[in-house]
């Protein structure tokens, strides 16, 4: 008796069935019933079938219903993000959301197909237990604001032994979510003082997302004993030694967690690829210590101050890091490229290698592009190695692109920090060669291995991308015409043509952004939809087991798969009922850490700007809205917002048709791209906000 079997059956019914009904078909006794109950609850929880009123099970695909996630917007309405890529997201008006809040795990009746509308009618989990705000007063009765925008309802504080006042900065529990008029109830449970500096608001941070801060005892205690056994006593059986093979890794200056290296052959041929990726694998097995507790947190945390692991230090920094001129135990991609850059033969094997040196992007910039002599002599054995690289990188870059994929080559910005941890700088990360060297290596393996696990009919977690949605493309297509580079219309499949007629134009960075903004974003699924962004009929995740744990996942399955020649029917079965679990997991603990990363940079860009009010900027509008526009700066990578109320030279109107202000008497017009000079008017520090006036 499993999950899918009660599934199966509930399915096949072809109409609603009782408890008792279900059992009967299964024949079972009374003593097993109690799991039969266990199973459709958790059934329920997973949003896969739903249980009305009069007590009866039915299928939730088979009554228009969807489950996924609610993705909030301050103005009370929201978006339903389906589990199933199949599944386009849909829209919730603020009367129908039924008190979900953001995150929450949700159930929703499509009410107007063509619209794509609907109305929550069931919450399975709520993903908000704890929020962070400040402590307001309406005549007796305290409240909290929360720092989230997209919570829009009033939470009420209720009495508890921590008495607070208002103005305060707290941590709060709810004990009530919202339901029909009734607001959220929520107790006190720490006062926060208000930060001194960008390392302790980013410490509330943490709490705010509920984020761990340090690895429980035992599981420190058991990565320390699998460390202390060594890389090489007893596991050099049935791995293929690549130490001999010249191998570098190539990763920013201030990396720790070395999931990945290369190794490269040219022949008449062609060439030999060598993908070696951290064997995690090996360390960390299934539903061990360290395995659920890497589970939970699913993903590595990057902060420009500091890194929240997947994995203890003990092993993403130590023993499954691939540390220069040390032997560790990898998982080899190799593939072999005709001079073409297809792929003709792919082999995967366990191995174990010792890289000849701790490369860095920079580094191998000098080499290959500033043609830095001192640098040069210094790697002068690793040279043609590097050289090599590139001509390949060229090649399947090229090939990847001709078939129609998105490469956004997009800056992103790089705090630099002071000795104290206040921001320097906060400025342009630039990619090189060096990044789209690895880059393209990378997308090489996950592809090879997603082919690989996809034509043996082997369960997998997929790296999916779907097509992005009518609706986005109409409004993108709009907002492109008004900036007079578009006549005609914009259809997904021709993205990849229009980035390349806009490249090295005024308007290259603005398009791109733009485009990336209309696109859906990328998840896990067990099902295989292809990747849109790199136009991939199939794509997951390999080459980063130490700080993603799909990778892992995918580690697992493959070596198994290689070790037994074939997987079992029962594991075959067993992978089949956890992987959608896993893969909406993953996917969303990657959503958060994506949230949490943006939010540590704009900490970090409120704190350097906080001293700055009153100084004058040239910036670009990266954004239009009603209220106003948003506004990048020039010589910093900081955006901040210049309100309708502060541009006082006129009376702005929004154009929504043509995406722009437009001032009603000198008929000066903003748009995206528009260059635009402003005074720092203030900084919100608790609120994480950067206004500007317009000079």
């Amino acid at each position: 008796m499993t999950d899918n079997k009660i599934l199966e059956i509930i399915t096949q019914a072809g109409k609603p069935l009782s408890f008792r009904e279900i059992s009967d078909s299964l024949s079972l006794k009374s003593s097993e019933r109690k799991k039969l109950k266990t199973i459709l609850k958790h059934l329920i929880t997973e949003g896969k079938i739903l249980r009305n009123r009069k007590g009866l099970y039915l299928p939730v695909k088979e009554v228009k219903l969807v489950a996924g996630y609610f993705e909030a917007h301050r103005n009370g309405y929201g978006f339903l993000i389906p589990d199933s890529p199949s599944e386009n997201d849909v829209f919730i008006p603020p009367h129908a959301t039924m008190g979900a809040m953001n995150g929450d795990r949700v159930i929703v009746r499509i009410e107007h197909r063509r619209k794509r509308e609907g109305r929550i009618v069931r919450i399975l989990e709520r993903a908000t237990k704890k929020i962070i705000g400040t402590i307001e007063k309406i005549g007796p009765i305290l409240t909290l604001q929360p720092r989230k925008k997209f919570f829009n309802q009033q939470i009420v504080i209720k009495p508890s032994e921590i008495k607070v006042s208002e103005g305060d900065l707290v941590l709060a529990e709810i004990t009530h979510f919202p339901s029909g008029n009734k607001p959220p109830l929520a107790k006190v449970v720490k006062i926060f003082e208000k930060p001194k500096s960008p390392k302790e608001d980013i410490e509330i941070l943490l709490y705010e997302y509920d984020l761990p801060r340090k690895f429980s005892a035992n599981t420190l205690i058991f990565s320390k004993k699998i460390a202390d056994r060594g890389v090489l006593k007893g596991n050099t059986k049935n791995r293929i030694d690549l130490r001999n093979l010249i191998t570098v890794t190539i990763d920013g200056e201030n990396a720790k967690d070395f999931d990945d290296a290369i190794s490269i052959k040219k022949s008449k041929k062609g060439f030999i690829l060598w993908v070696h990726i951290a064997d995690v694998s090996h360390y960390v097995k299934w539903n061990s210590l360290i395995d659920e507790e890497a589970r939970t947190r699913a993903t590595s945390v990057y902060l420009p101050d500091r890194v929240i692991p997947m994995l203890p230090p003990e092993l993403s920094e130590n023993l499954c890091s691939l540390l220069p001129k040390t032997p560790r135990l990898t998982f080899t991609v190799e593939m072999h490229f005709n001079n073409s850059g297809e792929r003709v033969e792919t082999l995967f094997y366990p191995s174990i290698i010792q890289t000849a040196e701790r490369m860095t992007y920079t580094s191998v910039k000098k080499i290959l592009l500033d043609k830095d002599k001192d640098e040069t002599k210094r790697y002068k054995n690793l040279v043609s190695h590097f050289e090599k690289m590139a001509e390949l990188c060229d090649i399947l870059k090229n090939r990847r692109q001709k078939r129609g994929s998105l490469d956004f080559d997009l800056p992103e910005p790089e705090v630099l920090l002071d000795i104290k941890g206040d921001p320097l700088a906060i400025i342009k990360a630039e990619r090189n060669l060096a990044h789209f060297i690895i880059e393209e290596f990378m997308i090489a393996a996950n592809e090879a291995v997603a082919e690989f696990l996809f034509e043996n009919k082997i369960p997998c977690l997929y790296r999916v991308h779907e097509e992005p949605e009518a609706n986005k493309i109409n409004y993108l297509t709009k907002i492109i015409r008004n900036l007079g580079i578009l006549k005609g219309e914009l259809k997904p499949k021709e993205f990849h043509e229009f980035l390349g007629i806009i490249k090295g134009t005024p308007q290259e960075e603005i398009v791109n952004y733009l485009i990336l903004r209309s696109l859906k974003q990328a998840r896990y699924s067990p099902e295989n939809v292809g990747h849109f962004g790199l136009a991939s009929q199939c794509y997951t995740h390999f080459t980063s087991p130490i700080r993603r744990y799909p990778d892992l996942i995918v580690h697992r399955i493959l070596k198994e798969f290689l070790t037994k020649g074939k997987l079992s029917k029962e594991k075959i079965k067993e992978l089949n009922e956890i992987l959608p679990d896993l893969a909406v997991h993953c996917s969303k603990k990657e959503r958060q850490a994506d949230e949490v990363e943006r939010e540590s940079v704009q900490i970090m860009r409120v704190w350097f700007m906080k001293d700055r009010v009153g100084e004058e900027f040239e910036g670009k509008v990266t954004m239009v809205t009603s209220e106003g526009l948003r506004v990048r700066l020039e010589d910093y990578y900081i955006e901040g917002f210049l309100h309708l109320s502060h541009m006082t030279d006129d009376f702005y109107q929004f154009d929504e048709n043509r995406y722009c202000l437009i001032g009603l008497r000198r008929k000066r017009k903003f748009t995206i791209g528009t260059s635009v000079s402003v005074r720092l008017c203030k900084v919100n520090i608790e609120d994480r906000e950067i206004i500007f006036d317009l000079l």
